[in-house]
């Protein structure tokens, strides 16, 4: 019927624009005045037990309707008729529809850079949008997740979607150095900060902000001018500042043909040969370099070409250089190794 359709209607969208908690006091005042009926009424198979009424509540407002559970008297189904059945259809119907709103309402917004990550621990934050290269340091991270590790999240100026939704979560900002974006992208748990902006000038204002929020990540910073990564590897030993190689590459390649190449399979993440770095846990024992690098080769097939230690890195170590723990070593692999599969204790016999 066109009247009963169009109340139906009207009631629905009523409910629909409701607050979460005003939907639920129409559903508990629904559910008690539909008890109330059914006792009046005298249904006593419907309301003896409060399990089953809820049971019949719910079948019956889902329109499921298995019928094991219905009203008797002509007086219970006319209130299941008008009363029972509408309401609660209504209410369902207006549940399930906001909550579906909400869910794309969430969606949404994470898409266009309004979400919530500062719960998130343990991820890596990319600071900056270049078209191209900022694209594929987030397929590149995402590559090379861990089975645990949680998304990346990019944090980028007035972008309106996230351009990297397969690789990486996405938060909008005005502007890099923004301390309530990087709150937003979970800076204070983050792992590390990968730091590329427009120019130098942005970039270098992006880490200060980052420094002060993220005590525990490890910060990297690409400066297109070497004098300005030089300046901030002098005054800022948190952050690793990258340089432009391209000169250097040049002008290796033509006096050592293949440098290039070689430079580009240790850093891509799709090469047999890729660099990785290994964190040495305390070590009761202190042990030998050549140990460790002989011990790697064995066991894991691994070759260690440096080692850092005390901020020095060394990449042609002595055999005799000894490891007491805190030191990061640095291998050529094919994959990364597990930190917890390495036998520390077993590297000083290599006999």
């Amino acid at each position: 019927m066109p009247f009963i359709a169009s109340l139906m209607r009207r009631v629905y969208l009523s409910l629909s624009e409701l607050a979460w908690s005003a939907l639920f006091v129409i559903l508990v005042i629904h559910l008690i005045a539909s008890y109330l009926l059914f006792m009046l009424a005298g249904e006593s198979d419907l309301v003896g037990s409060p399990v089953d009424f809820l049971y019949y509540y719910m079948v019956t407002a889902t329109t499921v309707g298995y019928g094991d559970l219905s009203p008797k008297s002509g007086l219970g189904r006319l209130i299941a008729v008008l009363f029972v059945l509408p309401g609660g259809i209504a209410i369902f119907t207006a549940v399930l529809g906001k909550l579906l709103t909400t869910i794309g309402t969430i969606w949404r917004n994470r898409m266009r850079g309004l979400g919530d990550y500062s719960e998130r621990a343990g991820h890596i934050i990319v600071l900056g949008w270049q078209e191209g290269q900022t694209y594929q340091t987030l397929r590149l991270l995402y590559a090379e997740r861990q089975a645990n590790e949680p998304m990346s999240v990019l944090v980028a100026k007035d972008l309106p979607e996230n351009p990297a939704s397969n690789y990486a979560d996405y938060i909008r900002t005005e502007r890099l150095a923004d301390a309530d974006a990087l709150v937003r992208a979970g800076v204070a748990k983050a792992r590390a900060i990968i730091a590329r902006g427009a120019n130098d000038d942005e970039t270098l204002a992006a880490v200060l902000i980052a420094e002060d929020h993220a005590p525990n990540a490890h910060i990297v910073a690409y400066f297109a001018d070497d004098r300005t990564a030089l300046m901030v590897k002098q005054r800022r030993p948190r952050v690793e500042a990258v340089g432009s190689l391209a000169e250097e590459l040049l002008s290796r390649s033509a006096r050592d043909p293949g440098s290039s190449e070689i430079a580009a399979r240790l850093l891509s993440a799709a090469s047999t040969d890729t660099a990785f770095s290994l964190p040495v846990p305390p070590l009761q024992t202190p042990l030998l370099y050549g140990d460790v690098f002989l011990s790697l080769k064995r066991q894991h097939n691994v070759t260690l070409v440096g080692m850092l230690s005390q901020g020095v890195t060394d990449l042609n170590c002595r055999d005799e250089t000894p490891l007491r723990g805190g030191e990061t070593l640095y291998y050529i692999s094919g994959m990364r190794l597990d930190p917890a599969a390495i036998a520390w204790a077993r590297m000083g016999d290599v006999s």
